[in-house]
């Protein structure tokens, strides 16, 4: 399925760069979601993102998404209407939770609104936006900035952090849950080539490879998949809230060549 969306999305892109920001979206939603209602996120979701990027091709994103009451968050899609792939993560729950916090670092290759949506148990989708402004530096096709050749050498490696930390937004809006949840950062070493960036010596493009899958298990049981795109900066860097009681920490990361690196960490305490 998330191949499906990233393919519907990436159609949708290529179709018409000079599509005003309203039709972008309307495109997108009808690719991805055709006739289902989307409600409005107001209350649910609060959206982080900085007003104009300090550096395009890395961008802290994040949001917050506390489900209505009797429902559980499970699955959330960031969408980036104007990057070249708009799908840009999809966090599909295991584990469907009663509130889910995210980070992650983007490539923003031109101003842009930015949808999170959320989908609940009940079968409900909703979803706010926030408009992110750049600074011209064009970050999909931006030249890497680690020798390609190095950064293959370290390509995999991950690290994992969770701290007694409560996730959520800076304003305070929808932190009421929030305490019962600790925060897990992960780094991982990946170029995260955009296949629209060239070699600076043979100028020739490099072939596009991404991170396509994460899949994070807590306590040896799925917890939450993440579908990547071309959007994830280079060396992607991945927040999220996790229970408190979480004992062990699995990673499992898929590229688009299908390299497969894994990760475990035990927490301190146990």
């Amino acid at each position: 399925m998330r191949h499906i969306l990233l393919a519907a999305a990436f159609a949708c892109a290529g179709a018409s760069p000079a599509l005003a920001t309203g039709e972008a979206w309307d495109s997108i939603k009808t690719q991805l979601y055709g006739e289902r209602a989307l409600l409005s996120g107001q209350n649910v979701i609060a959206i982080d993102a900085p007003y104009r990027t300090y550096e395009d091709a890395r961008t802290d994103l994040a949001a917050q998404i506390i489900a209505p009451a009797g429902t559980n968050v499970a699955k959330v899609t960031v969408v980036l209407d104007e990057n070249p792939m708009p799908v840009s993560a999809v966090f599909a729950l295991d584990r469907p939770q009663p509130s889910f916090y995210f980070d992650i670092t983007m490539r923003i290759n031109g101003p842009t609104p930015m949808h999170v949506v959320a989908e609940t148990t009940d079968g409900r989708v909703f979803v706010s936006e926030a408009m992110v402004k750049t600074s011209g530096q064009g970050a999909c096709a931006a030249p890497p900035g680690t020798d390609p050749e190095l950064a293959l050498a370290s390509l995999g490696q991950m690290d994992i952090q969770v701290a007694d930390v409560t996730p959520g937004i800076a304003s305070g809006k929808l932190t009421s849950l929030a305490s019962r949840l600790n925060r897990m950062d992960l780094d991982i070493s990946h170029p995260s080539h955009s296949g629209m960036q060239m070699d600076q010596i043979s100028l020739l493009f490099i072939p596009m490879r991404y991170v396509e899958t994460v899949d994070i298990d807590l306590d040896g049981a799925g917890f939450v998949e993440m579908t990547g795109s071309i959007s994830l900066s280079e060396n992607p860097r991945v927040g999220l809230s996790v229970p408190r009681r979480t004992q062990t920490v699995d990673v499992t990361m898929t590229d688009t060549s299908g390299t497969v690196a894994t990760k475990h960490k035990t927490l301190p305490g146990f």
